[in-house]
Parts: structure tokens; C-alpha cells; sequence
């Protein structure tokens, strides 16, 4: 059977088969995984489960893209002139959340084990009515006493409603305390009177809420803004790209990737096993499964066909529980040079357009560049807005975006790519109340207990939730087969 595990890593994510083998293996010792969906969580699934197996298996990784990586994706700007085009940067996930300072961080852990290097990422500083606050000495300089004041009565309002450990917690209710996760932030805003204080903290975390206030959680609306605390957390990213993590995953793997394979529908057999049938350029196929991961973004996975009517309500009751839509858009310019140095240093910036959006300088990513890369990402309202423009117009938005006194940009511009994410996130994610690990993953565990879903809206949405995600799934499954054996 071929497979990629001998290929390097980096050809890993665009190799493709022409044909992908289809073997029934009814009455044989060897158990069939199929897993739906080849971004993160299904590359993670695969190489835990691969890890932890203590009996004969074999995995088939579907994917209906052409590549493998999902959120993680760091492409070129192919269009720019040379040399320019070589430059890389990044158009899903920007960075990965560092919780080692509480506790175990199996992310981290895992980046480590790939054998990757990773940079720390900073970013305090706002820009508020084309001019730089990046302290509280600016902030009361420039807006005042009393914004000041309120800023920071609202700070100590949310550290005392969650502390570092409670949010280390905050995703697995077995082990978390009480949080006013029902009450929604936009409530919890209204404790803050002052509008100019209001202004900094919707600035400060629009674009990591992907929503609106009143769409999410006060518990939530609570992790966003106490995320910039390096007492709650720190921001990395990995050297030379962030999709060196799935590329490296899918290479160590011996699990048979079928690329350009759409899912369209699973049916549940008598005995307990499933039909998973694929359309490609070769036509449909069907094959058989012990199990079944459904390693898919929350908005994908209503698209799937479940050929039994029991089952099919059970994933349209999980689909429900979780359907709280959030967005993402990216927009990347490259420029002849980072001229925005002079005055901002950092990894990234808020900047108080489209809502409240991160600038980020990419090109900090590789310091030997004499470009700069800037990226926007705008979230929530705004990027479901104007995700429906085209790209030039997208470009020329954020070129007037930036603040006075970066207004020569416009004149360096080089190129651009907008990379649209609209429904890819959650904006409550773990639903209303997080459940246990059991209910988030198995949707019918009387029905169909071998077939199980993978997804960081489970979790938090971060790399960080569909890693956890996927570890639970590979040993479940791994210790399924130790006791059928």
C-alpha cells in the first residue's frame, strides 16, 4: 500500500494519490481507523493514535483539499516579483498559546518532540485614534485620568473573577471552578462605564473573541483579555513557519492520506462498524471501518451524510450545542521594507479599526528580511461583513487603515493575499456549558460508541483545545482495541 511516511516532510502536505487502495479487511485482526479530515486534529489523532496502539491497526486520513494542515497553513506570496516571492507568511492560525507555567502543556510538549524551535511573541501596545498607547503612563497622558482609572478598575474586576489557575482549568469542567460563563460579556462590559475604557478593552480583544460581546460568554470574554497577562499565558510561534507542525506530523505517520477525497456520508452497520463512502476525480468509493474520527471545523461537519436516522439526529444535536458561528479574516501585505519600526517594535499591535483588529509583523517571523510583512486580522462582525469583497478591494482597506504616521505604506505596497475564514471558529466554544470529555467526543455512545468527533470547538478554539481534543480520542480508541483484543 503506498503511503507518505517515507517522503520528507516537506512534500508531505502536497503529495497526493492518484488512487487510493481499497481493501476489505472484514474478519481480519487488523482494525481500520478512517479518519475525516486531515488539518490538525486529524494529523494529531492519527500520530497519537499510531503512538499508543497496543494492537494491530491501519489508518485512512481523508482530506478534500489539496494539501494537509487546515488552519495551519503558511504559504508564499507567489505573485510578487522576485525575490519577494520566496517570503513566507503566515494565513490561518498566527501563534500557539504557551500554558507550561501552570502545568503540563501537551501542545508544547508535542512541537518539542517534532523537533521544531519556537519564538516567543509580544504585543501591549494599542493604537487609539491614529496615535501609539503603549503603557498606562500613554494611555492617562493621552485620554486622561479617569479613562485611566476605569482601565485599570476593570482589570482587577476580571483577575478577581478568574485567576491563572482557574483558567488554566477553564476548559474541563471536572476540574474547573464555578465562572460566570452563562452571563454574556457585553453584560459584563456594561460594569464599565467609561466608553474610552470600553473602547481599549473591545480593542484589545475583538479579534481574538472572533465575535461579538454579546455573542460570548463572560467566562470567555474573560480568557481573551486575560490572555495578554504573561501571569495567564505567553504567545509563540514556530521557527521557519507554523505549518512545520503538520508537516512534520504527516511524516511520521504510516497512515495512507488520501488527498482530493471528500467524505460524503458514513453509514452505522448492524455490526458496529461503518461504510465511509468518498467522492474524488476518480470517481466514488466506499470502504469499511472499525472506527471513524470526524477530525472536521464545527461549520464542516453538518455537510456529512449519516445514513442511519438514530445517528443522524445525534450529530445534529451535537451540531446545535456548539453552533455559535464566529470569523476570521486575514489580510497580508508584503512591503519594500518594515518601515514601522521606528516606532512599533513589537510582534503585534491592536489597532482600533474594523472593531478592533491585530496588526501583526509577520516579518519579525524572519529577521534576515529586508521586506516587512504586515497582517491584519479582523474578526467577528467586521470580517463577516467584508469577506464577500474581492481581494484587491480588501488590500486597498487595509492599506487606509493604518495610522497616520504609518501612512507611507501605500507607497511601499508590493502585494497582497486575503485568506477568508468565515464559521471556521466558535464563539462559545464548549458550548453554554462545557461538558465531559466523553459527551464532547461521542455523539451516539450507545448507537455508534466507535464513532467519534475531534475539534477545537470542543475545547477553546486554539491548536491548543484540538490537540487535547485528539489525544483523548486516540486513547480511547487505543484502549477500545486493548480490550477487544
Amino acid at each position: 500500500m503506498s503511503t507518505l511516511s517515507q517522503q520528507p516532510a516537506s512534500q508531505a502536505l502536497r503529495a497526493t494519490h492518484a488512487v487510493c487502495p481499497r481493501t476489505n479487511t472484514r474478519g481480519s485482526h487488523v482494525s481500520r481507523v478512517g479518519i475525516v479530515g486531515g488539518g490538525p486534529g486529524g494529523l494529531m489523532t492519527a500520530y497519537f493514535l499510531e503512538k499508543l496502539a497496543g494492537a494491530p491497526l491501519r489508518i485512512t486520513l481523508f482530506e478534500a483539499s489539496p494539501r494537509l494542515g487546515g488552519k495551519l497553513h503558511t504559504p508564499h506570496f507567489s505573485h510578487a516579483p522576485a525575490p519577494y516571492n520566496s517570503v513566507r507568511y503566515e494565513a490561518g492560525a498566527a501563534e500557539f498559546y504557551d500554558y507550561s507555567i501552570h502545568d503540563d502543556d501537551p501542545l508544547k510538549e508535542l512541537i518539542a518532540e517534532m523537533g521544531l524551535s519556537i519564538a516567543f511573541m509580544g504585543g501591549s501596545g494599542l493604537i487609539l485614534e491614529d496615535r501609539p498607547v503603549a503603557n498606562l503612563e500613554d494611555l492617562r497622558d493621552q485620554f486622561g485620568e479617569a479613562a485611566c482609572q476605569a482601565f485599570l478598575n476593570f482589570d482587577g474586576r476580571a483577575r478577581g473573577e478568574m485567576s491563572p489557575t482557574e483558567f488554566y482549568h477553564s476548559d474541563f469542567p471536572e476540574g474547573a471552578s464555578p465562572s460566570p460563563g452563562e452571563i454574556s460579556f457585553e453584560t459584563f462590559l456594561r460594569s464599565l462605564p467609561n466608553p474610552r475604557a470600553r473602547q481599549i478593552v473591545e480593542t484589545l480583544i475583538h479579534s481574538d473573541l472572533a465575535t461579538e460581546p454579546r455573542f460570548t460568554s463572560t467566562a470567555y470574554g474573560l480568557q481573551n483579555y486575560l490572555m495578554n497577562d504573561p501571569a495567564y499565558m505567553q504567545l509563540y510561534s514556530i521557527v521557519g513557519g507554523n505549518d512545520l507542525l503538520p508537516r512534520e506530523l504527516a511524516s511520521r505517520i504510516a497512515a495512507e492520506k488520501c488527498l482530493e477525497h471528500r467524505v460524503e456520508n458514513i453509514t452505522a452497520e448492524q455490526d458496529g462498524r461503518f461504510l465511509v463512502t468518498t467522492s474524488s476525480q476518480q470517481g466514488d468509493s466506499v470502504e469499511e471501518f472499525d472506527y471513524v474520527v470526524v477530525a472536521l471545523p464545527h461549520n464542516q461537519v453538518s455537510r456529512l451524510a449519516f445514513r442511519d436516522e438514530q445517528l443522524a439526529v445525534a450529530i445534529q444535536q451535537h451540531q446545535a450545542y456548539y453552533d455559535y458561528p464566529a470569523h476570521y479574516l486575514r489580510v497580508t501585505i508584503l512591503f519594500d521594507s518594515p518601515f514601522w519600526r521606528k516606532t512599533l517594535t513589537e510582534s503585534f499591535w491592536m489597532l482600533d479599526r474594523f472593531g478592533g483588529c491585530c496588526l501583526y509583523d509577520e516579518s519579525l517571523r524572519e529577521p534576515a528580511l529586508e521586506c516587512g510583512v504586515l497582517g491584519w486580522l479582523l474578526g467577528g462582525q467586521a470580517a463577516s461583513d467584508l469577506a464577500h469583497h474581492d481581494d484587491a478591494h480588501l488590500i486597498d482597506l487595509m492599506l487606509d487603515s493604518l495610522p497616520d504616521f504609518l501612512r507611507e505604506g501605500r507607497d511601499r505596497f508590493l502585494s497582497g493575499h486575503v485568506h477568508r475564514w468565515i464559521g471556521a471558529v466558535n464563539a462559545r466554544p464548549g458550548g453554554v456549558r462545557p461538558l465531559p470529555q466523553p459527551s464532547r467526543h461521542h455523539p451516539a455512545p450507545v448507537k455508534c460508541p466507535r464513532l467519534l468527533l475531534v475539534g477545537d470547538y470542543l475545547y477553546d478554539s486554539t491548536l491548543n483545545g484540538v490537540c487535547d481534543s485528539a489525544d483523548y480520542v486516540a486513547r480511547w480508541i487505543a484502549g477500545d482495541l486493548t480490550n477487544t483484543i
